[in-house]
């Protein structure tokens, strides 16, 4: 069997091979850090008590492999746990806290020591090694990303199931080449071998797994359970489940539900998945809200000129009131009046009634290419998009974020089908993938595709991003009308 080229690449470099230079970069990471704490605080800043430089040499000596036992102790060296996500992050401050910790111990339990540590001194080393450890992580992180992307650092996964579950399950891994998963085919006990699904071949039933896991050197089963009998499942787990080589995965069944995240408890020792409320939770949830209320603010002040002057610009230009209010869905179905500069004429919806070829267009694409109702000042603030700059107020109200899935009417979101659920468990953003990747030029189905894709893979770097490429397309004055 001809396997794909990643598939290829991913043979000659595994994944866990990604793993082997952590423990030397966080040695160094550690190692400077200690070093810049010495020279901040017994160097730049004034110290009285007798100093020994070998005394904190020997405490080097001893916390380096001290802090990489402790990484260890918090699998910040497994596979499994790293590259994604926010958890890594936590279990660096959580280690190097268990590190400081591990040293005050250590000068405790020790006789021949007589000198006490500097608290200032310990203090920057919590500081810096947190610091740097982080850093190099999330630089060594993007490197890993990179080499993914060119089919490096992967493993190799069978998705059993071939059916609709099973083919977003693939298409979502096939398009996120960060998460080091290389679909190599399906496996289905109903779709004939050779079979093309989502670009990838179907090799046959799962009676020849074994088989097929040997000839495409899959690391990873990713199990559709919709897509097979109970008891097929259960034997896949039998002869699976406890095999040390290939990992077995099972998909929820309910990927559209799932979507919105979802957690795993214990109740009368029966295994039950709680849906979140809300799609951005914990740590993610805060550094975004961080992210809207300084991004918000700052523009507010800094742009209040610029609203003065389109204010009078718009009222010079023609009669009716400045800001324009859109009944929009927010977050959990909740309507909102989204507040934009008017760049329509005053009786625009009496105008859009009375001239159906319009209406009918409006309600198949949401949008009116040459629309007549737009006024010269209007034209120009669609093009610069300056006419959303009053939605930052929308976001320090907490109704909107900066980046998110486009604001909809109710009556828009029969568009979203059986995805409308997981638009409503995120704020509606200012600016979205949608915004960088065609704004009006898209259809409604590339729209829905791009607002899912931000919901399942959104990170706070994922807004940054898609913040910085809003400016550059705006400047471009590419795909508004």
């Amino acid at each position: 069997m001809d396997l794909p080229r990643g598939v290829r690449l991913g043979q000659r470099l595994p994944a866990f091979l990604a793993v082997v230079p952590l423990p030397f970069l966080d040695a160094a990471a550690v190692g400077a850090s200690m070093a810049a704490a010495y020279l901040l605080r017994f160097r730049l800043m004034a110290y009285l008590a007798p100093l020994s430089t070998g005394f904190y040499l020997h405490l080097v000596a001893v916390a380096i492999p001290l802090w990489l036992f402790i990484f260890v102790l918090y699998r910040l060296y497994h596979p499994d746990y790293l590259w994604g996500g926010l958890q890594e992050y936590a279990s660096i401050v959580h280690a190097c806290t268990g590190g400081i910790v591990g040293l005050v111990i250590y000068s405790f339990l020790n006789r021949q020591i007589e000198q006490e540590i500097s608290r200032g001194w310990l203090a920057f080393v919590w500081v810096f090694s947190i610091i740097s450890v982080t850093g190099t992580r999330f630089l060594y992180r993007r490197l890993i990303y990179g080499l993914r992307q060119r089919g490096m650092f992967v493993r190799r996964a069978l998705i059993v199931g071939a059916n609709e579950e099973g083919q977003i399950v693939a298409a979502q891994l096939r398009g996120a080449a960060t998460a080091g998963v290389m679909v190599a085919g399906f496996v289905d006990p109903v779709v004939p071998a050779g079979t093309q699904v989502e670009g990838l071949t179907v090799l046959g039933g799962p009676e020849r797994l074994e088989h097929w896991v040997k000839q495409t050197g899959a690391e990873v089963l990713i199990v559709v359970p919709t897509a097979l009998r109970r008891e097929a499942l259960l034997d896949l787990y039998r002869d699976w489940g406890t095999n040390r080589r290939v990992h077995l995965h099972l998909s929820s069944g309910l990927y559209e539900l799932l979507t919105t995240g979802a957690q795993v408890h214990e109740v009368g020792f029966v295994p039950l998945i709680r849906l979140n409320r809300t799609r951005i939770t914990g740590m993610d949830a805060l550094m975004k809200a961080a992210l809207d209320l300084v991004g918000a603010s700052l523009g507010v002040v800094l742009l209040t000129p610029l609203f003065l002057l389109i204010a009078l610009l718009i009222r010079l230009d023609s009669p009716g009131p400045v800001i324009h209010r859109r009944r929009v869905v927010g977050l959990h179905g909740r309507p909102f009046d989204a507040f934009k500069f008017r760049t329509m004429i005053a009786d625009a919806d009496a105008y859009l009634e009375a001239h159906p070829e319009l209406k009918e267009e409006w309600e198949r694409t949401g949008k009116i290419r040459d629309d007549p109702r737009i006024t010269r000042i209007g034209r120009f603030l669609r093009r610069t998009s300056l006419d959303e700059l009053p939605q930052l107020f929308n976001v320090l109200l907490g109704q909107m974020s900066l980046v998110g899935p486009r604001m909809i009417t109710p009556g828009e979101l029969e568009h979203f089908g059986r995805w409308q659920h997981n638009l409503l468990m995120v704020k509606p953003g200012m600016t979205g993938l949608w915004q960088v990747s065609g704004r009006a030029e898209l259809s409604y189905e590339e729209r829905v595709r791009l607002d899912m894709h931000y919901i399942r893979n959104y990170t706070i770097w994922l807004d940054l991003k898609v913040l910085l490429n809003t400016f550059w397309v705006v400047l471009q004055g590419r795909g508004a009308f």
